[in-house]
């Protein structure tokens, strides 16, 4: 007999470790924890360079999110496990003249420098990422990767140079609209309805363009026309930065299954995105949204907006969402996202832009020190190794690399150093 024992109960070990019999909830912890330190984390989209203009702001101490602290700084990166993440110079749709052009593109320029003096201030902590080699070189290194894409087209203008420009100053993306209609595309949420009913002439050559300087294409926030002209258009891969499964949130912004499909066979990847109302449909409040409304009336739908006016509009924002709680979704709402990508299109091509200091948020995810709850969820739901390292950075690295092969102008898509006069 006991011998007998002796063989069962190395037969439930042998079984356990095979995944046959479940673990403990202490055990697939542990092992959540082990594979979040293991494997490369990148978040494709964050809005954190709003924040460098905010008085008392500094991305190399740590901040207090309770009082408006933002969601992203260095140390909490550092403490959440987040290794690399997209900075996103984000400029809102304003007017499309030469003065409105103008306008944009000098944001645009002076949010670049805010990047990278607040890179070269903290250089022993992060470093400037051009390259998907850069990400893993920087993590040896024990240092933060930090990458830049641009979050709608709008300060091109209509000056096709400004891609190379942009991609010489760090950018690997462009997002070709944000929520309105601009001279490239039409924006999935613009309420005037399409304008161009896809792309139009200019975004075509914008398109190839970014093909061939090895500029990564962003679908997120454009219509579902424009998507499918840049699919028709493209020669490369595209992403979506932070988008979601339309079918589990009935949202403009999220993708549906034939878009999804098209993205497959496109080889690109969509990297679902926190916004809990992204995530998942929220409860009516005709008070909370009511509120919303006046202010998007009374700031221009925070577009064209100089510094104090959005800080004053982000401010009166902040206070509706005080007096008028949303009831967030969970990482577990998230994650149904995920394993619906998963079973519609292939673990290949899933990952993960949270949009933190751009309205990313959920329950149990309201800032970076928290995203080792989706690597949790991810375990507790199956998931390999192999597979949450594709979902973290794997897929879209695949993407970059692919992307900079491609370019058509080596000295452009090889380019390792910024020129000093843009700094």
């Amino acid at each position: 007999m006991k011998r007998d024992n002796l063989i069962i109960l190395s037969l439930v070990l042998v079984l356990s470790g095979c995944g046959i019999f479940p673990r403990s909830a202490g055990d697939s912890s542990l092992i959540a924890d082990k594979i979040h330190k293991q494997v490369l984390t990148i978040d494709t989209h964050t809005d954190t360079p709003l924040l460098f203009g905010r008085e008392g702001y500094d991305i190399g101490r740590k901040n207090n999110p309770a009082q408006r602290g933002g969601q992203v700084d260095f140390p909490r990166m550092i403490e959440g496990g987040l290794d690399a993440a997209f900075f996103a110079v984000f400029v809102g749709q304003g007017e499309r003249t030469k003065e409105g052009n103008r306008a944009a593109k000098e944001r645009a320029l002076n949010i670049f420098r805010q990047i990278h003096d607040a890179i070269e201030n903290n250089s022993e902590v992060a470093g400037l990422a051009l390259t998907p080699d850069d990400a893993y070189r920087l993590r040896d290194e024990g240092r933060l990767a930090i990458y830049i894409g641009l979050e709608n087209g709008y300060p091109l203008g209509m000056d096709i140079s400004m891609v190379e420009k942009y991609y010489d100053l760090g950018a690997r993306y462009i997002t070709l609209s944000h929520s309105r209609n601009n001279d490239i595309c039409d924006s999935s949420t613009d309420p005037k309805g399409p304008e161009h009913g896809g792309l139009s002439q200019f975004g075509r050559e914008v398109v190839r363009k970014m093909n061939e300087t090895g500029m990564m294409i962003d679908v997120s926030h454009i219509s579902d026309e424009a998507f499918y002209d840049v699919i028709g258009i493209t020669n490369t891969a595209v992403i979506a930065s932070h988008s979601n499964a339309r079918a589990i949130c009935d949202h403009p912004r999220n993708m549906d299954d034939n878009m999804l499909l098209a993205l497959k066979e496109n080889g690109g990847v969509v990297q679902v995105c926190i916004l809990s109302a992204y995530v998942k449909t929220p409860e009516p409040n005709p008070q909370r949204d009511a509120a919303r409304q006046d202010l998007r009336e009374r700031f221009n739908n925070f577009e064209g907006l100089s510094e104090e006016k959005m800080e004053q509009a982000r401010e009166e924002w902040h206070l509706v969402n005080e007096k008028y709680p949303q009831e967030l979704a969970t990482v577990a709402d998230l994650v149904d996202h995920i394993d619906y990508i998963v079973e519609l299109i292939g673990i290949d091509h899933v990952g993960i832009g949270t949009d933190f200091d751009g309205g990313g948020s959920l329950a149990d995810c309201m800032d970076v020190t928290e995203i080792g709850n989706i690597t949790h969820e991810l375990v507790n739901r199956g998931y390999s190794k192999k597979d949450i390292e594709k979902i973290w950075a794997g897929n879209f690295m695949r993407v970059f690399r692919e992307t900079g092969a491609a370019a058509r102008i080596p000295s452009i898509a090889h380019t390792s150093r910024l020129p000093l006069a843009d700094r």
